[in-house]
């Protein structure tokens, strides 16, 4: 989706979340004052809680996990497993299964392919 088409408030939320990772990145503090001025220097405006908001909420986390740890929020990916969380065995099962089919599709002494077996 481009960030012309993101929500007012989508797109305050993805400017301050650049602007921490722009901080983080450089290896200076991801707090309030630091936020503020690289939305400022990028030219942005947003609502004034955002930049003490994030602060906030980083400040009692590790961004470097934060940044490795999948699934950090908007829900299961496309095709994500059930609710019930037996999404693996569930592939694993489905797996299985396959194997066993191609195993029967090649049994049969070659499955034609030096010609008939019965002609010796």
């Amino acid at each position: 989706m481009a960030f012309s088409q993101l929500t007012d408030s989508q797109k305050e939320d993805m400017i301050v979340s650049l602007s921490c990772l722009v901080l983080h990145g450089s290896g200076k503090p991801v707090d309030a004052e630091g936020i503020k001025a690289i939305v400022e220097a990028t030219g942005h405006e947003v609502a004034g809680y955002w930049p003490s908001l994030m602060a906030k909420f980083l400040a009692e986390k590790d961004i470097d996990e934060l940044l490795m740890k999948p699934g950090m929020g908007g829900g299961p990916a496309a095709g994500g497993a059930p609710a019930g969380g037996d999404g693996a065995a569930a592939a694993a099962e489905e797996e299985e299964e396959e194997e066993e089919e191609e195993d029967e599709s090649v049994s049969g002494g070659g499955g034609g392919l030096f010609g008939d077996d019965s002609s010796s």
